[in-house]
């Protein structure tokens, strides 16, 4: 099934759960602000996306600014602040099977569908 990883307050976000609708496929919602995924499923989410851990956060928000810009830091302690930081992680995420795509812009999404 195809799951994607949504935040509603993000415009981004609402654009590929509107392709998704408009697909006609079934689809997930994956609130992941809500649930944020464990160490382990966001190291999954990063190899499908074929990336490195930096790609996949949000350098703008307060939070990385703050407590991480400057610092030099490993893989596994990227995924650990996205992790505890769930703003952090960029959005939305579209999984289908083994690929999945950043959905930035919206029309990307269309690539795993």
């Amino acid at each position: 099934m195809i799951k994607i990883y949504h935040n509603n307050r993000c415009s981004k976000s609402r654009s590929g759960v509107a392709i998704l609708e408009d697909s006609g496929k079934e689809f997930k919602i994956i609130k992941y602000l809500d649930t944020p995924p464990s160490f382990r499923e966001l190291t999954e989410i990063i190899n499908l996306l074929n990336i490195s851990p930096i790609e996949l956060v949000r350098k703008n928000e307060k939070i990385w600014k703050e407590n991480f810009k400057g610092k030099k830091l490993s893989e596994n302690e990227i995924i650990t602040a996205m992790v505890e930081n769930p703003k952090l992680i960029e959005r939305p995420i579209v999984i289908n099977g083994n690929k999945a795509v950043i959905g930035r812009p919206p029309e990307k999404i269309s690539t795993v569908l």
